[in-house]
């Protein structure tokens, strides 16, 4: 192995072998995992274009890869798998702006000690007097990226809510959940795309073992 090339589909491979190193965990890993991606109140299909849209979130290359193919297996559409991953870059770029009323807040001094409340999200607006061009320019791609096309406006949102609990941005979370909701997604739903969510958070995690893997044995 060169030392040189950190990721290759090849070295996915090894990951079978922290099945003999932690094998309870990994077993435990492995049926939370499936658990998470079978069909339920969200059907195996839109389970995996959740996968595919949160994997590029975590940026997990392996996990692109599995994903891919297993969406591919559901009868997704390249189309349909675009849509997902824009919706992925659009709330990632959005929970980076969204965070900018507590960079407001923190240079205007004296910032809350509340880190977090729903009314701080209002200041989000002083952007168009900051950077108007820029900002308007993310709000035509946010909005173009949640519209229905191959997606519904429901998948889409159910999407969008699993990636703002990986990018871990409570103002996404509160705006998508509603989102959801109002495209009548039950609680049920939302639940199963949040566990998909914390399935693949996870699953990074244990992909990327197999670099650990290749580091130790250098």
């Amino acid at each position: 192995m060169s030392e040189d090339i950190l990721y290759k589909k090849s070295y996915f491979s090894r990951i079978a072998e922290l099945g003999k190193l932690a094998p309870e965990g990994f077993k435990a890993f492995v049926q939370f995992d499936q658990a998470a991606l079978a069909p339920g109140a969200l059907t195996g299909k839109l389970k995996e274009l959740i996968a595919v849209a949160v994997a590029h979130t975590t940026g997990c290359p392996y996990c692109i890869e599995v994903h891919i193919n297993n969406v591919k297996n559901q009868q997704a559409t390249k189309a349909e798998v675009s849509e997902a991953i824009m919706v992925a870059t659009a709330l990632k770029a959005g929970s980076a702006l969204a965070h900018g009323v507590n960079a407001l807040n923190a240079f205007d001094g004296g910032a809350p000690d509340e880190l977090y409340k729903s009314s701080y999200f209002q200041r989000l607006k002083e952007f168009s007097d900051l950077n108007g061009d820029i900002f308007k320019s993310f709000i035509a791609f946010d909005q173009q990226a949640m519209k229905p096309g191959e997606l519904t406006a429901k998948e889409k949102e159910l999407v969008a809510v699993a990636v703002a609990h990986t990018t871990g941005c409570p103002y996404c979370i509160d705006i998508h959940t509603k989102g959801a909701k109002g495209q009548g997604a039950a609680l049920e739903e939302i639940a199963e795309a949040i566990l998909v969510a914390t399935a693949l958070k996870a699953g990074s995690a244990i992909a990327h073992s197999v670099n650990a893997l290749n580091a130790y044995d250098q």
